[in-house]
This record gives C-alpha cells, structure tokens and sequence, in this order.
C-alpha cells in the first residue's frame, strides 16, 4: 500500500539530507507480521529521494506513529507536501529461523564465489 506524508504544510529535503516524515497514523501488527517500508521507484528515479535502510521494518511490538525515513540522493532540493505518496509498506509474515552452529557447511557447484561469481 501507499503511504502518504503527514507533514503540517511542507518540508524541503536538501541533497545529501535525511529526514523523517510522519505518516500521521499508528498499527497494531499481529504476532508473526512485519510492515516492511519500500522506497517508490518514482521518487528515486526522478528526484532522487529513496529509504536509507530498505526495506525498513515495523517489528509486531512497535505502537508508536509510523515514521518514514528518506534521504536525498539527488543534486537539488526536494519539497514533500502534506499528502504527498512517500513510500510503499508491505505486511509480510515472519520466519523464526532455528540456527545450527556446525563445524563445516556441505559444498555447492558455487562453493565461496561471491560478487560477480556466477555472471555478468
């Protein structure tokens, strides 16, 4: 879904910047669900705005105003106005991994190869 800026009238975002905007509006997640927080491509190709931490996560617990993150990547200022679309949030469920601390790991046809290993 959409999320939309609850600034009180507008903020101007300067290249380099971070800033939180509010949203305006808290959720109560069930046990076992994150909202995780997506930057919108339109805002990042042509202003430049994207998520310094995407995705972001909202933990079930959290009860406090969702707040969005962004930063200016461009080379001009960026004014956000109340109700502008600022992100994107996804409710996703949560896996609870089980870790198993072993001594050696089986091998793979890719085995340790690691950026760029497998292509261009």
């Amino acid at each position: 879904m959409d999320v939309c800026a609850a600034v009180a009238d507008q903020v101007t975002i300067d290249p380099g910047a971070r800033i939180l905007i509010p949203t305006g509006f808290a959720v109560a997640i069930p046990a076992g669900y994150e909202i995780q927080i997506r930057p919108r491509s339109g805002l990042a190709v042509k202003q430049g705005l994207s998520l310094p931490n995407s995705p972001g996560t909202i933990d079930a617990d959290y009860r406090g105003e969702v707040k969005i993150a962004m930063i200016n990547l461009g080379r001009e200022p960026v004014t956000i106005t109340r109700g502008d679309r600022v992100a994107q949030l996804v409710v996703a469920p949560v896996v609870r991994a089980v870790i198993d601390v072993v001594s050696e790991l089986e091998d793979t046809d890719r085995g340790s190869g690691g950026f760029g290993h497998t292509g261009v």
